[in-house]
């Protein structure tokens, strides 16, 4: 544990390090990657670093696949967006993994943001061009654990962000780049207390780190992506063979260009027979990243192999969110034999 925290200390410094590095300017582009995809983490205020592994870990930490349960897992989300002024922009996020042997996963992902029908205009009296914008991002991860409580990844990811500014500017073009992930994600064997067991997690996740997307042919038409680094730690109460109570702390440093924003996540989730769950959580964002602070609320349940979640958002700051009032749904089906637990 104490190699884990020593570990973790130096992460943050490299990572602060790398903000005081970078020239000023608060632009991202393609800011949907930020958007929690699915219900699960949504419902936990947007943590999901170090909560225990699922389908939908590629987002969060693709080092936590190799400690799936199930051999193949399939997962996608929806996320309806600005659900009270549009019902054509939503989040579309689909992902597999697949153990190749009790050490080490692959898994891909693909996150679609259709924007719906927007009308460009260059000038009030412009009557304006109809278009529909649209950006996705393609993922490929690899993860490998390193000794039976501790696992690494790597990930590559494709963007592509094509905001239609060729209709209106004969220099505008889709945007095209890559990125990758760095992450890491220790879980410990069930530890014996006086009146309930429990299991210690922690994780980070160095994530969409890469060069800028450019819109233009001309100069001055980039903007940097969203990279951060994640960093967190939770526990699991279990209290007995039906009922789990998991606890999640999240940080999470903004390491693009000009900003040093810090948002934290907290989240709750009780368990009941590994067949239905509630969940909570309070999300804190930075000013500089929109302030957009607010409780979640979820749910879900589980039929054999399929489940099912659900997530609402309940701002609590002067902002209104994008997602606020908003639920949004996640399916997955997990199958294949059991993974073996191993024992130090």
């Amino acid at each position: 544990m104490k190699k884990i925290i020593l570990l973790f200390s130096l992460l943050i410094g490299f990572g602060n390090a790398l903000v005081q590095a970078q020239n000023k300017t608060t632009v991202t582009g393609a800011p949907f990657l930020r958007i929690a995809a699915d219900a699960r983490a949504a419902g936990m205020g947007d943590t999901g670093v170090a909560t225990s592994a699922d389908v939908f870990s590629q987002q969060w930490n693709a080092a936590k696949y190799p400690f799936t349960e199930n051999k193949i897992g399939v997962g996608l989300s929806y996320t309806p967006y600005l659900t009270s002024l549009t019902n054509d922009m939503a989040l579309l996020n689909l992902n597999y993994y697949n153990k190749i042997n009790d050490r080490s996963t692959f898994a891909i992902g693909l996150r679609y943001f259709g924007m719906g029908e927007t009308v460009f205009r260059t000038n009030e009296n412009d009557p304006g061009m109809a278009v529909n914008p649209n950006e996705l991002a393609l993922d490929g991860s690899y993860a490998l654990k390193l000794s039976n409580n501790f696992s690494m990844a790597v990930s590559g990811r494709y963007i592509r962000s094509d905001l239609k500014l060729q209709e209106v500017d004969a220099n505008g073009s889709a945007a095209n780049t890559f990125a990758v992930d760095l992450s890491g994600f220790y879980q410990s064997n069930e530890i014996t207390f006086q009146s309930f067991q429990g299991v210690w997690r922690a994780g980070f996740n160095f994530s969409n780190l890469g060069p800028k997307l450019n819109y233009s042919n001309n100069s001055g038409a980039e903007t940097v992506l969203p990279s951060n680094l994640k960093i967190g730690g939770g526990f699991d109460f279990i209290f007995d063979d039906e009922n789990k109570l998991a606890t999640s702390l999240e940080f999470n440093q903004s390491l693009a260009k000009g900003t040093n924003a810090l948002t934290t996540g907290l989240g709750l989730e009780y368990l009941y027979k590994n067949s239905f769950a509630l969940r909570t959580g309070y999300f804190n964002d930075s000013d500089e990243l929109g302030n957009l602070n607010f409780f979640s609320f979820g749910a879900g349940f589980a039929i054999k192999k399929l489940k099912f979640d659900l997530s609402y958002l309940a701002s609590t700051s002067n902002h209104t969110s994008p997602l606020d009032n908003t639920l949004r749904f996640s399916m997955s089906f997990n199958f294949g034999d059991l993974a073996q637990k191993t024992e130090n």
